[in-house]
């Protein structure tokens, strides 16, 4: 019998705002040219972050500072999309599949919505499905404008033969 087994995961990320001239913003895998960047190890991607928290927590793989640490030199200014495609290939590896994402950031400026559909389409190659990016104002909060914030949920599924759940523990009757 075939059971299909789901997972939810909540990713968070937050950087603040850079002081170094020549820091790029990175959201989405989309580059904001002459806006402000972000401080961080890689380029500080706070979407792909929180997707990447989000699809590994869900698989019981750790975090995004589990499977690249900012210790490690050698993702010092990494492609944020680069390492949430090698993330969801670890999902894929542990057995899962990504049903979908849905994102929440938190920043005054730049914009999203004009960039909203390349968010996304990027945000899904990496993944393999769909991604929803929505934007969401500080509304004048001032201890929310001094960086960004994202939030995002990852939905992951799976077949399963038998009544052992993915992480090899019996949780119980699974009809």
């Amino acid at each position: 019998m075939n059971l299909l087994a789901i997972r939810v995961g909540q990713g968070f990320d937050v950087h603040p705002w850079s002081d170094e001239p020549d820091s790029r913003l990175v959201l989405g895998g989309v580059e904001f040219p002459g806006c402000r960047g972000l401080t961080g190890h890689s380029d500080a991607d706070v979407i792909a972050h929180a997707c990447t928290d989000a699809m590994l927590g869900a698989a019981g793989l750790g975090d995004i500072g589990q499977l690249f640490p900012d210790t490690d030199r050698s993702y010092a200014g990494a492609d944020s999309l680069r390492l949430l495609t090698e993330a969801a290939n670890a999902v894929r590896s542990a057995g899962w599949r990504v049903a979908n994402i849905d994102c929440t950031i938190v920043l005054d400026r730049p914009r999203i919505a004009p960039v909203r559909a390349e968010m996304e389409h990027n945000l899904g190659r990496a993944v393999d499905a769909p991604v929803t990016v929505k934007g969401k104002r500080t509304e004048g909060l001032t201890w929310l404008i001094d960086g960004v914030q994202c939030f995002a949920v990852a939905l992951l599924y799976r077949s399963d033969e038998g009544p052992t759940a993915a992480d090899g523990h019996d949780h119980g009757d699974h009809r």
